[in-house]
């Protein structure tokens, strides 16, 4: 069941304040906090002014920019930390070669017009070296999201980023699901669509296809159902 916004807010009215404070200041008389959700008033923001809000943002506060709209990202709880780590230790045993870098901001969808904070972006070692905040997809091999515990999840994680990353051209979309305990790997990006996407238990053996190719045994995910 989808939990209510007022009783999981994206963020804390603190939270709210302290954006508002350091935001441009042509922007604060555009943000409100209505029903524990962040909205933008006087019409959606554009990229740049996106940008300019994203990194006054506090850390408690992350930001993605996904088909026009301004989406808080929900913080990782302990059992989000231990999967990623999981993940981590998987990539680098089987392909040292690469990083998994936590929480990197890529430039998704149409024209790289997004902006989505990956929970885990795979490259190779060095690739991000001299990145701003918002990396190119260009020579990345695969994207991670792990679900987290709001309201945003379905639409966010399982509608839109499926579609924006695809639209970037990026190989692999990995999506580790913790409402059905299921692991979905989205590859073959063509015309702004993954051609597959099968769907795996945890438990089960897990391919993730070229240019990534890596196998996960996904049984330790059971340790971390809520």
């Amino acid at each position: 069941m989808t939990p209510d916004t007022a009783e999981h807010p994206q963020m804390s009215v603190e939270d709210f304040e302290e954006l508002v404070r350091r935001a441009p200041r042509e922007l604060r008389n555009r943000l409100e906090f209505l029903g524990g959700r962040l909205c933008i008033r006087h019409g959606p923001l554009d990229v740049d002014e996106f940008e300019e809000l994203a990194e006054a943002a506090p850390e408690t506060v992350r930001l993605e920019y996904i088909s026009g709209r301004v989406v808080v990202k929900a913080m990782p709880d302990g059992n989000h930390g231990e999967i990623f780590m999981w993940l981590l230790r998987q990539c680098m045993q089987q392909r040292p070669e690469l990083n998994l870098m936590p929480e990197r901001g890529v430039k998704a969808e149409n024209y790289r017009k997004g902006r989505a904070i990956t929970d885990g972006f795979l490259a190779p070692v060095g690739h991000f070296r001299g990145h701003g905040n918002w990396s190119e997809t260009d020579g990345a091999l695969m994207a991670v999201e792990i679900t987290s515990r709001d309201r945003d999840t379905d639409q966010r994680d399982r509608v839109d980023k499926p579609v924006g990353y695809a639209e970037a051209d990026i190989p692999v979309y990995l999506l580790i699901d913790r409402d059905n305990d299921t692991v979905t790997v989205y590859s073959e990006p063509k015309d702004g669509r993954y051609q597959q996407s099968p769907s795996y238990p945890w438990g089960a053996i897990v391919e993730i296809p070229s240019p990534v190719n890596i196998t996960l045994d996904t049984e330790k995910l059971k340790d971390y159902a809520d």
